[in-house]
């Protein structure tokens, strides 16, 4: 009788722990965190460009009739209007430092004029600029898609400078087309609106230094003039990235 109860009493148990067993709650294993993308700067990029741009221009008379004279002032002027252009360039990520070489080639309208101070008024020296370039190394630091970036090189600009009567406005003398090289540092933050796309605004600053021209009429020799000229410049740039994954992180 005593081994009866003994067993009826394991069935009992034994049942109420199963049933036990299977009232209890289940616990599963949390699902890994979801994967957030990581814009990668990386890769080959090529974009347009516009804004405004200024240049400002110092002339001092160095020689008249080819012959040298005591070097005089004849002021200063701003030339200043519009540019659009384009850019190319390739950049690398390291971490969240971006490096990077870039060329820039831009059409522009800077015009600028002042009297010239030897004539009273009567002379009037104008500047113009109808293109700039700039050749960059670039070091960034991103913040996934948002990029901050300082820049330097080379610069180079395509000048026009001319004299002028100030009555009727007609060229007297011209020293033509010339090219003058200098050098720029720069600065701007970009913006990654799309995987591959991104939009950036930008100052950069040209030291173009001094360089002497010869003016001439009608093939006479007519003065020589040391123009001193640095420029600013303020654009909007669009790139789109070629290659260059996003790469997913926890």
């Amino acid at each position: 009788m005593k081994k009866l109860v003994i067993a009826a009493s394991l069935v009992v148990f034994g049942t109420a722990a199963a049933s036990a067993a299977d009232l209890a709650p289940s616990y599963y294993k949390a699902p890994p965190p979801m994967l957030s993308p990581l814009y990668n700067w990386s890769g080959f990029y090529a974009g347009i460009n516009g804004g405004w741009g200024t240049s400002h221009n110092c002339w001092t008379r160095t020689a008249t009739a080819g012959a040298a004279v005591l070097p005089v002032s004849e002021g200063c002027h701003d030339a200043s209007g519009g540019t659009v252009g384009g850019q190319l360039g390739y950049r690398w990520q390291a971490g969240p430092w971006v490096f990077g070489l870039e060329a820039q080639g831009n059409w522009a309208d800077f015009r600028g004029s002042n009297p010239s101070l030897l004539f009273g008024g009567l002379a009037t020296n104008r500047t113009k600029i109808d293109a700039f370039g700039l050749f960059t190394g670039q070091v960034g630091y991103a913040w996934n898609n948002v990029l901050a970036y300082v820049k330097g090189g080379a610069a180079v600009t395509d000048n026009r400078f001319d004299g002028l009567s100030t009555i009727g406005g007609f060229v007297t003398d011209t020293a033509g087309s010339n090219t003058k090289w200098g050098g720029t540092v720069g600065a701007g933050i970009e913006y990654a609106f799309a995987p591959n796309w991104s939009a950036a605004v930008e100052y950069d600053h040209l030291f173009m230094g001094s360089d002497n021209y010869a003016f001439n009429t009608a093939g006479l020799a007519t003065r020589n003039e040391s123009i001193k000229q640095d420029a600013d410049l303020v654009t909007v740039r669009v790139n789109y990235r070629f290659g260059g994954p996003v790469v997913a992180r926890y």
